[in-house]
């Protein structure tokens, strides 16, 4: 297939570009630009009349990454975003805030992380809620949410950064959504030429590139993008902080971030279908989900004790093999990971790091769908006292526990190369 027709028959929602499977399903994005830019005064309107001193967002993933991504581009300084587990993070963010909106993001409603920030800080009449989810989510009629926007269902979460779920919060940033669609529109139109496509140009390249290394903020956006889209069926491109080839991020203005997003959404289902993968599934991230929900009904807490030998792991290390720093501690404590981030450097591996639980929403479809190249290594700290989450039998230690011993035991599952370390 020439390049030029994998681009007509992308806009043609042609699923046999891909596996031939439900991809046609999942082409929302490719038109939301347009919708949103309907939408962009009712969104406006909504935060001109929010009378706050902070704005929280709660969510995961494709709810938080392109939010993330927004507030620190544009300095929105008073915008947090909470996807974290850790009780001393969560503490600590309580004790920050004044006023509050909470924006609670989830496209199922059924987010576990979400639902457990929800009811803690629903508890204390902290503030003011709205959500932003998918019609017929259970969210929409959760207790104590005044206002509801509702996400395009045929868009998978980390597609939606022009979607409610990165423009609602841009709203409340300050953005002008309109000059910020405006430019998404322009890499839109662009998107569909034969002939100087950048999405196209870029997803060629991607399709045939094995690490792909994207610096600062935008990287944390890129890294669930292309790792959920292609870490599968035993294929993948890996995200990584060191050791990948250098890919550009074109933001002279924080408003370019509305083109670069459709760019690396176009470029990443220019890159699946290169690679003969459905770009818009997620087959793997249950097994970590399930492994949690087990660990939490058996009772008590993981042990979580070291296991594995780190040295031997790298020694074992092969051409085309990658690190993978799997950091369930306190997003505070990052810094403290840099001598273990030494270590796989003098041997030369590509690295990733993720703090959990936000990789799993992220990069753990990689982990455990992509090829058997990644050593895994879980590093764990210890949580400080239990903080209870109203109308749970569990609290926040307890849940990051069982998450990072889900995680670990889903890896083992597959057979990957795995150990843990304590902080």
């Amino acid at each position: 297939m020439s390049p030029a027709e994998l681009v007509e028959r992308i806009w043609a929602h042609d699923a046999t570009v891909w596996t031939g499977a439900d991809e046609a399903q999942w082409l929302g994005w490719l038109d939301e630009p347009a919708r949103m830019g309907e939408r962009a005064d009712e969104l406006l309107a909504f935060a001109a009349q929010v009378d706050a001193d902070d704005v929280v967002l709660l969510g995961m993933g494709g709810s938080s990454l392109a939010p993330l991504v927004l507030a620190r581009a544009f300095g929105a300084e008073r915008f947090h975003v909470l996807d974290t587990t850790h009780p001393a993070a969560i503490r600590r963010l309580g004790g920050e805030l004044g006023r509050t909106l909470f924006v609670v993001s989830s496209k199922s409603g059924s987010t576990i992380e979400t639902l457990s920030h929800l009811a803690y800080f629903r508890e204390g009449d902290a503030g003011t809620f709205v959500a932003v989810t998918d019609p017929g989510s259970p969210l929409a009629e959760a207790e104590g949410i005044s206002r509801v926007f509702h996400g395009e269902p045929t868009i998978g979460g980390r597609y939606s950064a022009l979607s409610p779920f990165g423009l609602v919060p841009a709203a409340l940033m300050g953005i002008d959504l309109v000059r910020l669609l405006g430019r998404a529109e322009e890499m839109r139109e662009a998107c569909r030429l034969a002939e100087g496509n950048p999405g196209l140009e870029l997803g060629l390249e991607l399709a045939e590139t094995a690490f792909v290394q994207v610096a600062g903020d935008f990287g944390l956006w890129v890294e669930q993008l292309l790792a959920e889209s292609t870490g599968k069926g035993g294929k993948g491109i890996a995200p990584v902080a060191e050791g990948g080839r250098p890919f550009d991020v074109r933001l002279p203005d924080p408003y370019e971030l509305g083109q670069e997003f459709f760019r690396w959404e176009f470029a990443t289902a220019v890159a699946g279908a290169r690679l003969g993968l459905n770009p818009f599934d997620q087959p793997d991230v249950q097994a970590a989900k399930d492994r949690t929900q087990a660990v939490l009904a058996e009772g008590g807490e993981p042990e979580l004790e070291p296991e594995g030998d780190l040295d031997a792991l790298l020694e074992s290390a092969v051409d085309g093999d990658w690190v993978a720093i799997q950091a369930f501690v306190d997003p505070a404590r990052e810094d403290e990971l840099e001598p273990l981030r030494a270590r796989v450097r003098e041997r030369g591996l590509p690295l990733a790091v993720g703090l959990g639980p936000r990789y799993l929403h992220s990069t753990g479809q990689l982990h455990k769908g992509g090829p058997d190249t990644v050593i895994a290594v879980q590093v764990v700290d210890d949580p400080g006292d239990e903080l209870p989450i109203p109308g749970r039998n569990f609290g926040f230690r307890r849940l990051i526990r069982a998450q990072a011993d889900g995680d670990y035991q889903a890896l083992l599952e597959r057979g990957r190369r795995v150990c843990r370390m304590r902080l």
